[in-house]
């Protein structure tokens, strides 16, 4: 179901240009987002998708153009103040997950919230419930080599939410998964979401997967077609 957009949107890129050398990741890329909608950008592998999400994160710093959140210039931040709004305002799962190897599962969890200043007991109360709501509390003592692949993704879903982020990007979340691991992880992505209101920022070449997304925003080349992009 299609979530309702009123207001402002809370993520706007303006005319993002991005280049690596002599290729051209990003060329005047616009795109907006909504609070508590679920955005797929869609593209072929090096169409610039993956730089595109890196910008909005405030991850990479575009040549040229704006990035706005909450109508506040990441852009123009501080590498301090973008680590900040990255610890506590932003989520993240990439498709390998990326969780700390010496680390066990529930660690992993709690760690953004350790990060932030959390107690050690109240940062792994909160990631046991979330471990418990995505079905991975059998892993929580486990080191994540020690989970499958299904599992470990899971558990960076639940990495990404337990700060209660107000956006959370997936860098092709389902990329190293069966397709049936796969979904799973995008039905229990997207309900955690709604449950919060978090927006998500969607990145895949996969139909199936963007299918659980609010709207789509095709990337080609550079540039973006959003047909409701509005300066």
């Amino acid at each position: 179901m299609t979530t309702p957009r009123t207001g402002s949107p809370l993520l706007v890129a303006d005319d993002l240009t991005k280049t690596f050398g002599v290729t051209t990741a990003l060329d005047n890329a616009s795109i907006q987002v909504h609070a508590g909608e679920v955005l797929a950008l869609m593209g072929p592998s090096g169409s610039g998708k993956s730089t595109l999400l890196h910008c909005l994160a405030g991850i990479v710093a575009p040549d040229s153009g704006r990035v706005t959140y909450a109508g506040q210039d990441v852009s123009a931040m501080s590498d301090v103040r973008r680590s900040a709004l990255r610890r506590t305002e932003f989520g993240f799962v990439f498709q390998f997950g990326q969780l700390v190897p010496e680390l066990t599962c529930l660690e992993n969890v709690a760690l953004p919230l350790r990060l932030t200043g959390v107690g050690r007991r109240e940062a792994h109360r909160r990631a046991t419930d979330l471990l418990t709501r995505l079905e991975v509390a059998d892993v929580a003592r486990k080191r994540p080599g020690q989970a499958s692949g299904g599992q470990g993704q899971r558990v960076a879903v639940a990495r990404a939410l337990v700060t209660d982020p107000k956006v959370v990007f997936a860098d092709e979340p389902t990329g190293a998964l069966d397709s049936l691991n796969g979904e799973r992880v995008m039905q229990l992505l997207v309900t955690a979401a709604r449950e919060t209101g978090t927006a998500v920022v969607l990145v895949t070449h996969e139909a199936r997967v963007a299918a659980y997304s609010d709207r789509e925003a095709v990337v080609r080349d550079g540039r973006v077609r959003d047909p409701e992009y509005a300066r």
